[in-house]
């Protein structure tokens, strides 16, 4: 049997005896806000000076990114900036990847995932009947590109350190094959992320309480049930 939806609460409304017994949190704590705003700040300088190196050795000749985009004034200063935006995503995407499989987030927001319940998503969204009223719980759609570009985030990574170190991590380096295999492959990475990118940002924009949500911790609701399927959230009054 199904459970019954999750109530979010209001600063005026008083807790009922249950609810004062079961701890009661933000939509969004406080370490998840830290990390995705960490994690954004590092994927601008990954990106922006990943540019940069790019455009000194071009893998498709037609594209070159402009300079008001790039990051780093010659090709060391874009490494640099690169390697520090690097560690920053590595160690705060680690602490992301645990704190959410400890605490069962992901599992909560992320899963399951069904055909039938994606393939209702991608039918409402042409018809433009695709809602984001509720801020507990993910569709489809919006569960597969959370998962896909988790799975992007540890490519990039991989393919990354096999680019730094092709002696030292050599068994890393020939899963990819050659070097420019491992550099087309870090490419199209970083065309996914940047994909995903506009994607969320637009959507961000649309639904402008998500943004609200992420900077100060969107509705109260029951510890554990905060991304439960079918929970209503209403905002803070």
């Amino acid at each position: 049997m199904p459970s019954p939806p999750v109530k979010s609460l209001s600063r005026n409304e008083p807790l009922s005896r249950k609810e004062s017994v079961r701890e009661v949190q933000r939509l969004h704590p406080p370490a998840v806000r830290a990390m995705h705003w960490i994690n954004a700040a590092a994927i601008f300088i990954m990106i922006g000076s990943g540019w940069k190196i790019y455009n000194d050795d071009v893998i498709l000749g037609w594209l070159h990114f402009p300079d008001f985009l790039i990051i780093g004034k010659w090709a060391q200063h874009g490494l640099q900036w690169h390697f520090f935006g690097m560690w920053i995503f590595v160690l705060n995407g680690l602490a992301y990847l645990s704190y959410g499989i400890a605490t069962g987030r992901f599992r909560r927001k992320l899963l399951p995932v069904s055909p039938r319940e994606l393939l209702q998503t991608i039918g409402d969204a042409l018809r433009f009947r695709l809602t984001h009223d509720d801020l507990t719980h993910y569709n489809a759609v919006q569960k597969i590109m959370y998962l896909g570009v988790m799975l992007v985030g540890v490519v990039i990574v991989m393919s990354g350190l096999a680019l730094w170190k092709p002696v030292q991590l050599s068994e890393l380096a020939a899963l990819f094959g050659s070097f420019q295999i491992i550099r087309i492959v870090h490419f199209l990475c970083m065309a996914a992320i940047v994909t995903f990118l506009v994607v969320h940002i637009a959507l961000a924009l649309l639904v402008p309480q998500t943004i609200l949500a992420m900077l100060t911790g969107g509705p109260v609701v029951a510890a554990g049930d905060d991304l439960a399927p079918g929970a209503q959230a209403r905002p803070l009054r």
